[in-house]
């Protein structure tokens, strides 16, 4: 039986023409949780089909693509194959590939994007139903790591909201001067991107009364000692007291991004769910008691792989928003070195 899908607007879609040329991102942001199952169930299908990685690691963990009936049981890839493996659904041709940054010198992830106007589409319909228009904001941009390297997603997603408002590139590498002048002058209200390292330092520096909002992006990168999202979110508060301050939660590896309240707590689009799993099974769909690792499903990951065992530590809540408390140790994962490079 060939299934459905019921967008909004009542106009019923076939699953092959949902997944057929570019990616139908429409269909994706029509998706609750009424339906969410049965989208991410054909999703799975197809991608455990046509993704040859995401296949091969199926066959090697001995899962069955039929035997799942429920999101919640579909397996996981380990986030870690998109540094050592092309990650694709259906040979394309790239429109962009998202790198992301190292400070290591070992591999960096690759996401090969089918669409790039998709994508850009997509960031600007999760944050505007965060923050209202984007239109009504100048965009600023303190993100230096991620102007100092080539194909960042972050830098394409603030860069193409910057355009969207036809203002001129407002991106600051270390020049904090100019960044408080523009702040403290502009006639619109501000929303800033900023990495973590440079939002602490510029905060160090600098202080206003002028209420603006940061959209705070991670990233420490080894530059300072690890402090916790509350951490930092204090001490942009103590220099900028009339700041709405926020996160972002995004990777090389997503296409969708969850933003957080004042209280660091995160919240998806309706097309992506984050799940616990036991910090050292990267098999595992449960929680063992301790901290709990973090599975992502992102539906907008149409052409990759939607399904992913992330590195990162947190807690899952019940209304499905959660925190983000920390990064594994790699000694502790099993089940992902099943495929050599």
């Amino acid at each position: 039986m060939q299934a459905k899908i019921k967008p909004h607007n009542s106009r019923v879609i076939t699953f092959e023409v949902f997944m057929s040329g570019l990616p139908n991102i429409q269909s994706i942001w029509s998706i609750s949780e009424h339906n969410f199952n049965e989208i991410a169930l054909q999703l799975f299908q197809f991608q455990a089909k046509y993704n040859a990685v995401y296949a091969q690691y199926l066959k090697l963990i001995d899962k069955d693509p039929d035997s799942i009936k429920d999101y919640r049981d579909i397996p996981f890839l380990p986030i870690s194959f998109f540094k050592t493996h092309k990650v694709v659904s259906v040979s394309f041709t790239s429109e962009a590939i998202f790198q992301s940054s190292s400070t290591t010198g070992t591999y960096t992830a690759k996401h090969n994007v089918k669409s790039l106007s998709s994508y850009h589409q997509n960031c600007v319909r999760i944050i505007e139903d965060q923050i209202g228009s984007v239109s009504d904001y100048e965009i600023l941009g303190l993100l230096p790591n991620y102007l100092e390297r080539q194909n960042s997603s972050l830098v394409s997603m603030v860069k193409y909201l910057m355009d969207s408002n036809t203002q001129e590139d407002s991106f600051y590498l270390y020049n904090h001067d100019a960044l408080i002048q523009k702040i403290e002058q502009s006639t619109k209200p501000i929303l800033l991107f900023g990495v973590s390292f440079a939002l602490l330092d510029f905060a160090d520096k600098y202080a206003s009364n002028k209420p603006f909002t940061i959209i705070e992006t991670g990233g420490m990168k080894g530059r300072k000692i690890e402090i916790t999202k509350v951490e930092v979110y204090n001490t942009l508060q103590a220099s900028f007291p009339q700041a709405t301050i926020r996160s972002e939660y995004g990777m090389t590896e997503l296409l969708s991004q969850a933003y957080s309240d004042v209280s660091a707590r995160y919240t998806c689009p309706p097309w992506m769910k984050v799940l616990a799993r036991a910090d050292n099974d990267p098999l595992s769909n449960k929680a063992n008691g301790r901290t709990a690792a973090l599975n992502i499903i992102d539906l907008a990951n149409l052409h990759s792989c939607a399904f992913i065992a992330a590195d990162d530590l947190g807690q899952v809540f019940p209304d499905g928003s959660f925190e983000v408390t920390g990064r594994m140790d790699h000694s502790d994962v099993r089940g992902c070195s099943l495929m050599a490079v």
